[in-house]
């Protein structure tokens, strides 16, 4: 179909999707597909905001996980948990800490050489104390520039204080420690 058409289609599922909070409203959706085309309560589709990282449109991800964030998730009952969801396994939850991080992988860092795609974080910084045998003490710092609920668009993006062009960081950049710094604003860039 093509990177335009997929986009598109692939947009239009959240702009339906926005207007009952993405499937976390009264209306109890029990699976995404049947009678909606999206339900971020429905495990199996919790990848599918980030995939425009992997279609030249990585500002999409930015805006629809900030949108899921805020709209899906709360502590009042329309909001996620309490209409139906499945969080029997806790993916919900990672998923939200995950997000609210700006990091996710589609593939479930099973590919050859696995990177997680950036999306928006929800906070300004974020510190990741590492613990495996070869980096422990080692920590990976996420810092969000001029991020507010306007910001949620990546503008720039430094990798260990160098420039990286794609809303992708390796695995294991992360695992060895170091730093992502993004710089935040309000108009969508879908070029780094």
């Amino acid at each position: 179909m093509g990177r335009d058409e997929f986009n598109t289609r692939l947009d239009s599922i959240f702009l339906i999707s926005q207007k009952d909070l993405f499937g976390g409203g009264t209306e109890i959706h029990a699976f995404a597909g049947i009678t909606k085309p999206y339900n971020h309560g429905n495990q199996p589709c919790l990848h599918t905001s980030f995939l425009f990282n992997h279609s030249g449109m990585p500002s999409k991800t930015q805006k629809w996980v900030r949108a899921i964030c805020k709209d899906f998730y709360g502590t009042e009952g329309i909001h996620g948990y309490g209409f139906g969801q499945d969080e029997d396994q806790g993916q919900l939850g990672a998923w939200i800490v995950m997000a609210g991080m700006g990091l996710f992988d589609v593939k479930g860092l099973t590919d050859q050489v696995p990177a997680f795609g950036i999306g928006s974080p929800l906070f300004d910084k974020i510190s990741i104390s590492l613990n495996n045998k070869y980096y422990q003490g080692k920590v990976f710092v996420i810092e969000a520039e001029n991020n507010s609920p306007e910001n949620v668009y990546i503008q720039s993006m430094l990798l260990n204080d160098s420039d990286l062009n794609r809303t992708f960081v390796p695995f294991r950049e992360v695992v060895k420690g170091g730093s992502l710094k993004l710089k935040m604003g309000s108009e969508p860039k879908d070029s780094y």
